[in-house]
């Protein structure tokens, strides 16, 4: 099992940056395919962007493609969400979670996700 804690929300501009960081601690982190979701208020939780394991392929949201950025340093045991040029529809609270597939393929299916961090709140104010 793999435990998840999410950092680095808060409150920016619009346009502004942000960076979210997701520590793990457990077993074998570097085995966990990972990725970031967000839910805003009175909305579905929908899918951001993740990462395999070895952090060599990546998808994303058609919503932050060219605008965010994932990334894992396995060292670390932590996954980043590099968020630049924000919009005030990023407002949602975000969260880090952890699948393990068999092999090292990038997972996006909410369900697939084993793990999940207890979300950090992000405000894009306009």
């Amino acid at each position: 099992q793999v435990q998840l804690v999410e950092s680095g929300g808060g409150l920016v501009q619009a346009g502004g940056s942000l960076r979210l960081s997701c520590a793990a601690s457990g077993r074998t982190y570097s085995r966990y395919a990972m990725g970031w979701f967000r839910q805003a208020p009175g909305k579905e939780r929908e899918f951001v962007t993740a990462i395999n394991w070895s952090g060599r392929s990546t998808a994303y949201a058609g919503s932050v493609e060219g605008r965010f950025t994932i990334s894992r340093d396995n060292a670390k045991n932590t996954v980043y969400l590099q968020m630049n040029s924000l919009k005030p529809e990023d407002t949602a609270v975000y969260y880090c979670a952890a699948a393990e597939p068999l092999r090292d393929v990038v997972v996006t299916n909410g369900p697939e996700f084993l793990y999940w961090g207890q979300g950090t709140q992000v405000t894009v104010s306009s």
